[in-house]
């Protein structure tokens, strides 16, 4: 401490020493000139000066509180407040914006209700400023008192403070509420005692009648109800809160921009959005304010909650005619809006015509083109914030993560991962979530499940992140036991946690597991299956040969099953060669999607599987005159951070020579150790010598012989595939992993294989 922040607590300790108001002034503005963060070293000081010398509380308290509250202080706000009420001195105008403004933030609706009641009671409920920070306090506090809010704070506070009792000559006073938890305003003559015993007073639970139970024509009846379209936070809570706002607003005498806008914000952000637009309309017509930046940016994300892009873009159109359409706050709210309808090219195209894009718009565009798949370009944007010097924050690294995962760019996510421990943010909860997924749907299981043990707390997505990927990877046993941990550390599990545990058991053939879960999920949780749900179960069912009982279990969902759902059917009809009910299938995806590429190309396939070529030459046929073609199998390796991609037959490779030397050396090695051609999973009507020469240029063996001779000695070979790992390439695979002793991680369309030393994670069913 400072000798003058010494000295100043020392004449504060001594108010004696205090000879004038023209000293306490002095001592005031020095307090002022400090550092504000110290305020609360002397606040108690001062209060006890008040006893002294009278005129200081409205000279000094009321700066205070003002200062506190500017400075983030908001408890010591409340303190002050208090104190000043119980000195008899009344806050004015200047005060009382601060003291509900720290309600706010301390999340206390019940102590600011009273407040209002103090507002109403010394006259000042027709102040402009007063009635903004009050409707903006009912639009932000989602119940009645808040999250808890102060309940425990204010224990705190006025623990340490003498009981209070009536102030002589002042009509108003404090108490708490018979729960000992809640301090309110009252009165001293008439209080009036309400449910539980609290005494409320002037607070608003008594100043306005509840809408539920108001049977006179009011705000809810001339607006027609609220939204159907209600967001979590809303109930009666909402109701009630928004009802208050709403109040506040009409009584106030002359209302200005920031009135109009608070009360827009509360609907939009509580969830009653037909109330915004009914507000923005009210707003031309009554007072012929136009809407600004904030009004804008406020009624935009309703629109991106409907995914209605025509009406965005007359709120786009509006800020352009008025010279708007560069700010960054309609910028960003732009951005959102359009990935939000899935219209990814429109949100690139509004964050290149912002002039100085901040951090926000960075972030919006970057987490717009992610979720939209856009994932390369997602990241070039991420190297574009870097290079102009934009410090990536929290929701950055959170939102570029999952482009790393659905790429497989380990390197990045490695890179990103040292950015991030660098920048101090690894111990955000979301970031390590994120990193957790990174690193399993990228083939490094291991790490996952260190960053996910390391983390302080697990919340659901940590949970979830970690289980799918145990899943993926094949350790079905070990998601299994996760989720149990998951639920006995009281974390309830959501359906993308059923999902994940329902894929571990669908990979490792648990069919009674996976019912348990399944029915476990409507009955103990009360969540409806969705499609992917019923796809998962469907698809282990026929993993398991459980074909005629995956069919009907599909027949039976309660949803109309989609194409993708009966595909999981029709591919294992393939394996298990069942072409009668393989038709069956076809035709109930075709009825849904005629022109279903992957269907046709599976029932094609089955067909040839059979040897009935005649058949899978019709369909060829059909696809061909229907212009659909067949996905190339493709593979992917990453050397050296970059990514080589390879098809099946692919000739094009600069290395390819190497390649086919080290793949006919290999494939001498495997013979002479067992390995025989498995020629059934060519389905083409062609010789034998062809079919093993087609088997061997598979894209996946490219890739993996390509990695054999580009990195080191010992590392691992990590390839992704867009397709199912054929029986025989993972049979060639295994032996592969024996020869060279090095772990080869594939990764297809549906889960991770690792190989090593002649066996797979996947023990050879997938």
């Amino acid at each position: 401490m400072s000798s003058t922040e010494t000295l100043l607590k020392t004449l504060l300790r001594n108010p004696y020493s205090i000879k004038s108001i023209s000293q306490a002034k002095q001592l005031h503005a020095q307090i002022i000139k400090t550092n504000t963060t110290h305020l609360n070293l002397y606040h108690e000081s001062l209060i006890g000066f008040n006893a002294f010398h009278p005129s200081l509380p409205s000279l000094a308290l009321k700066s205070i509180i003002r200062c506190y509250t500017s400075n983030g202080l908001f408890l010591q706000t409340l303190t002050a407040f208090v104190k000043m009420w119980d000195s008899g001195d009344y806050p004015d105008h200047n005060v009382f914006p601060s003291v509900l403004k720290s309600c706010t933030h301390l999340m206390d609706l019940r102590f600011g209700e009273s407040v209002h009641g103090c507002v109403i009671r010394v006259g000042l409920d027709s102040d402009l400023y007063t009635g903004n920070a009050l409707m903006n306090m009912y639009s932000k506090l989602e119940t009645s008192g808040g999250n808890g809010g102060l309940s425990d704070v204010a224990c705190q506070v006025f623990d340490k403070m003498p009981r209070l009792g009536n102030v002589v000559g002042n009509d108003m006073c404090f108490e708490v509420s018979s729960d000992g938890n809640m301090v309110h305003f009252g009165r001293n003559l008439d209080r009036e005692r309400v449910a539980g015993g609290s005494t409320m007073g002037c607070s608003m639970k008594t100043s306005y009648v509840s809408p539920q139970s108001n049977k006179q024509t009011g705000f809810f009846d001339r607006f027609g109800g609220m939204s159907n379209k209600v967001s979590r936070r809303n109930g009666e809570n909402g109701a009630l809160l928004m009802y208050n706002v709403r109040k506040v607003f009409e009584m106030m005498p002359k209302k200005d921009l920031v009135s109009w806008n608070t009360v827009i914000a509360g609907y939009a952000q509580n969830g009653f959005y037909k109330e915004a637009l009914n507000m923005v309309r009210e707003m031309g017509s009554a007072s012929h304010l136009q809407p600004d930046s904030f009004t804008l940016s406020s009624v935009l994300p309703i629109f991106a909650e409907y995914v209605d892009v025509m009406k965005g873009k007359e709120i786009h159109g509006y800020a352009i005619r008025h010279g708007l359409d560069t700010d960054v706050y309609i910028g960003s709210s732009l951005i959102d809006m359009y990935a939000n309808c899935t219209r990814v090219e429109d949100s690139c195209r509004v964050f290149n015509l912002l002039p100085q894009p901040d951090s926000v718009s960075w972030n919006s565009v970057i987490a717009g083109c992610v979720q939209n798949g856009a994932f390369d370009e997602g990241l070039k944007l991420f190297r574009q914030m870097l290079m102009a010097k934009i410090k990536p924050v929290n929701v950055s690294f959170s939102s570029i993560m999952p482009a790393c995962a659905h790429l497989t760019t380990l390197h990045l996510g490695k890179q990103l991962h040292g950015r991030i421990i660098r920048g101090g943010l690894d111990d955000n909860l979301f970031i390590a979530s994120s990193l957790v997924d990174m690193y399993a749907r990228c083939g490094n299981i291991k790490t996952a499940r260190w960053i996910f043990n390391d983390m302080e707390q697990n919340d659901i997505v940590s949970w979830t992140a970690m289980i799918m990927g145990c899943a993926l990877h094949g350790h079905a046993n070990e998601a299994i036991s996760l989720f149990g941990q998951m639920e006995m550390e009281g974390v309830k599990p959501n359906s993308v946690a059923f999902l994940a545990v329902l894929t571990a058991c669908s990979h490792a053939k648990m069919v009674e597991e996976a019912w348990q879960y399944f029915n476990s999920m409507v009955r103990d949780y009360g969540i409806s299956p969705g499609l992917e749900h019923y796809a998962s179960v469907a698809d282990l069912l026929a993993r398991a040969g459980k074909l005629e009982e995956a069919y009907g279990f599909i027949s039976r969902m309660h949803i109309e099953p989609a194409g993708s759902v009966w595909s999981t059917l029709l591919a294992s009809c393939r394996v298990h060669k069942n072409i009668e009910l393989a038709e069956k299938v076809a035709e109930k995806i075709f009825s849904l999607d005629p022109n279903n590429t992957g269907a046709y190309v599976l029932l094609s396939n089955t067909y040839s599987a059979a040897g009935r070529w005649k058949e899978a030459a019709k369909l060829r046929t059909i696809m061909r005159d229907k212009g659909t073609r067949k996905k190339p199998a493709c593979s992917w390796i990453e050397v050296n951070n970059e990514v080589h991609a390879f098809v099946a037959g692919d000739k094009s490779h600069p290395c390819y020579d190497k390649i086919n030397e080290v793949m006919t050396i290999l494939l001498e090695v495997m013979e002479r150790e067992g390995y025989v051609v498995d020629t059934n999973e060519v389905l083409h009507d062609i010789e034998e010598e062809q079919k093993r020469e087609l088997l061997c240029s598979h894209s996946e063996r490219l890739a993996i012989a390509f990695g054999i001779i580009s990195t080191p000695v010992g590392s691992t070979i990590r390839v992704t595939k867009n397709l199912r790992v054929c029986v025989d390439c993972h049979i060639a695979t295994k032996f592969i992993s024996k020869i060279v002793g090095r772990e080869i991680i594939v990764r297809d369309n549906s889960r991770f294989h690792h190989f090593r030393d002649g066996k797979c994670s996947c023990g050879d069913y997938w």
